[in-house]
């Protein structure tokens, strides 16, 4: 009863309610990791009678229903209460406790947006940043369709000389200085990938430039290219030459969330804080490959070569030299007026009590986007997440009970900065650190047919094992399973979570987390992300026609829940978190010595060891418990498996970002997405304060050894 009064208080009174890809998520190289092995498995695979109603209750058509409508609607964060209204609607009617939970957040939105070239000889030309509206695709040529901005972008009218910075990465920047090219008072062209975009400009920032275009480049996008003689979207498979990739440029590795209250929730009348450290201060904009190409040229036979410049991924695939530029005369006006608000958002939380009131288990996906349609991002995962909620009612009504609390979350402002999500952890982070087994995210569900997952190392064994049980529809004919596929795509390899999506707040208070996905890959439709062009018609055409691989997605996030609610004893893997964090110690010390510092990391070593010896003790007791059907020690078991993790969580946080609190993992500071492992250490020992990673040596090795505590039976 009393986790039922906690579940119900996250809920306003239902009278009173009615008065949301990630870009190139790559994680740094880890050379020591072992893969997950390919296994023989049954063929075809065997359910049990709930995991059976649980697959086929997956229905296609309704996928594509759910998909229609969110393709159609305006979401953008603060402007999509229709959606989130009949988000909750839906939830209800499909046995689910669900409400809005609002939150007033510091939102910045477009006024007007330009730009323009003038050449060394004097002639202006206006340079395209709206997308293309196709009559093929109806929601792109709508009159409330959102237009091309860069959210958080500060407002600006600046006109200078520009120059070309590559990826706009740190090392990238620090090339240039090194080489001699001058940047301050001019405006950076950036390449978009490798990094998150805000940490391109506030690169560019850092260095003395006035503004910052990010376009985007067809050489990421593999053989499947308008060069390659690939007919482009609408009527072929490669990327739209207008496609423009928006989105925010929140400096993301400093703090996410709302920028105006960090560290707890936005609620209305809350006190607000300085923006400045997390916020640009230079305007920027984002532009197609189309708009790109003149402004590239226009550098042709200035500045440095891409040769010269000698930089991995700096020359791309348009007509150009890619030079550094500057070029005499030649100038950019780039003007960006934005208007900055706070503004209310609307998460949707729909609950099921569970018959242990102290366990829950977290289930979200965002509904905001940059566009109407966003069927890829965030809207695939939001469809799946809806017939999930429809697959769990025909078990509930099959006379099933959860054994634990299952919530699930419809995100508002994902997109700003996962705004949604971080706001409501902070609300409610003493009841999560109390009650919660794991949170599970499905963000970009399908935008190819290449699944991906990211997991804390205790979840990578039943996050493989499950997919075993799932048929991938469209790779490889139907004898393989989502498993194969995934083998197929990563080697075996779970990914090591970052950021760029709402685990990461999760993360951070020590909750077992899993973000699930599937992409696209070099020969796959090009995925038009952050585009107008993501859309239910470039899904049903292109991304997933059918809806076939949304139920499979599908499907696998349901059986994964569903062993998370109602195995006897939470289907951790203990062990694996321990030959995780060895293989993280043998990356961190090769870093160490590719730096030739004399950097003592020994308390690791001994701090690992006696997590390894603690989760081996637990993993025995586990077995006892289940093989014994001991209520009691399933609970104490469970309640360790629940609670480990909180032991990794720094007090003070990392370096410069305090929120960032997980001491084995968190996104690097100069990446914004990809992971780090023993990130206060590692980047002590990237930025050469190797006093800060001497210090940072001490607290990540308190930090495993107070997971070890937890565990110790």
């Amino acid at each position: 009863m009393k986790t039922q009064l906690r579940l119900s208080s996250l809920l306003p009174l239902a009278g009173l309610v009615s008065a949301c890809l990630r870009e190139f998520n790559l994680s740094p190289r880890h050379t020591h990791r072992k893969p997950v092995a390919r296994r023989n498995e049954e063929w075809p695979p065997i359910l049990t009678e709930q995991e059976s109603i649980l697959v086929n209750a997956f229905d296609s058509n309704s996928i594509d229903d759910w998909s229609a409508y969110y393709g159609h609607q305006v979401k953008l964060a603060g402007l999509g209460r229709e959606a989130a209204e009949w988000t909750r609607d839906r939830f209800s009617t499909n046995g689910f406790n669900a409400a809005l939970n609002e939150y007033h957040v510091y939102l910045s939105y477009p006024v007007h947006q330009a730009l323009a070239i003038t050449y060394g000889n004097g002639t202006t030309a206006p340079v395209e940043i709206q997308e293309d509206p196709l009559p093929e695709d109806d929601v792109t040529g709508r009159p409330d369709r959102v237009p091309t901005f860069h959210g958080y972008s500060a407002s600006g009218n600046v006109t200078a000389e520009y120059v070309y910075v590559g990826r706009g990465t740190g090392a990238d920047f620090e090339r240039l200085v090194e080489l001699g090219v001058e940047l301050e008072g001019k405006i950076a062209l950036i390449r978009y990938g490798s990094i998150f975009r805000g940490l391109k400009v506030k690169n560019a920032q850092n260095h003395g430039m006035i503004g910052a275009v990010i376009f985007t480049d067809p050489a990421d996008d593999g053989n499947m290219t308008v060069a390659k003689g690939v007919e482009p979207y609408p009527h072929g498979p490669a990327r739209h030459p207008g496609s423009v990739q928006k989105g925010s440029v929140l400096f993301l590795s400093t703090y996410p969330g709302d920028p105006t209250t960090p560290g707890y929730p936005s609620v209305e009348g809350a006190p607000r804080a300085d923006t400045s450290f997390v916020v640009p201060g230079i305007p920027s904009l984002p532009i197609s490959y189309r708009a790109a190409q003149p402004l590239l040229r226009a550098l042709d036979g200035h500045g440095l070569t891409a040769e010269e410049v000698n930089r991995t991924a700096w020359k791309g695939a348009l007509e150009a030299e890619y030079r550094t530029g500057p070029a005499p005369g030649v100038r950019l006006s780039l003007d960006n007026l934005m208007r900055e608000e706070i503004t209310p958002i609307w998460n949707v939380i729909a609950y099921i009590n569970g018959t242990n009131a102290d366990e829950t288990l977290v289930i979200g996906n965002h509904r905001d986007t940059w566009m109407i349609g966003g069927n890829g991002d965030p809207n695939s995962g939001s469809a799946i997440l809806m017939e999930l909620s429809r697959a769990f009612k025909k078990l509930l009504d099959a006379g099933w009970k959860p054994k634990r609390n299952i919530v699930l979350a419809s995100w508002d402002a994902e997109e700003y900065g996962m705004i949604g999500s971080t706001e409501w952890v902070e609300e409610h982070v003493n009841w999560l650190k109390e009650t919660a087994i794991a949170y599970l995210n499905i963000d970009v569900g399908v935008s190819g047919p290449r699944p991906g997952l990211g997991a804390t190392p205790e979840l990578h064994t039943i996050g493989t094992e499950l997919m075993k049980k799932i048929i991938h529809p469209n790779f490889g004919g139907f004898n393989r399973s989502l498993f194969d596929a995934w083998q197929d795509v990563t080697s075996g390899h779970v990914e090591v979570l970052g950021s760029g999506s709402d685990f990461t707040s999760f993360l951070h208070v020590g909750i077992s987390s899993v973000d699930i996905s599937s992409g696209n890959g070099p020969t796959d439709p090009v995925w038009h992300y952050h585009s107008n062009y993501d859309s239910y018609h470039w899904m049903s055409t292109f991304g997933d026609p059918g809806f076939h691989l949304h139920a499979a997605m599908g499907q696998y996030l349901s059986l994964l829940a569903f062993h998370l609610l109602d195995d006897d004893v939470l289907p951790f893997d203990l062990p694996n978190y321990a030959v995780e964090l060895r293989a993280y110690y043998e990356d961190l010390a090769d870093e160490i010595e590719e730096s030739g510092t004399a950097l003592d990391i020994s308390p690791l070593v001994a701090a690992i060891d006696a997590f390894e010896e603690r989760a081996k003790e637990i993993n025995d007791l586990a077995r006892q418990a289940a093989a014994l059907g001991d209520k009691g020690l399933i609970k104490l078991v469970n309640t360790k498996y629940r609670d480990f993790q909180r032991g990794f969580v720094s007090q003070g946080g990392l370096p410069t970002r305090e929120f960032y609190k997980h001491v084995v993992m968190a996104p690097g500071l100069d990446t914004g997405y990809a992971a780090v492992t023993f990130p206060g250490v590692s980047e002590g020992v990237q930025y050469g304060n190797f006093s800060i990673a001497a210090e940072w040596v001490t607290r990540t090795a308190n930090g495993i050894l107070r997971a070890a505590e937890i565990l110790k039976p």
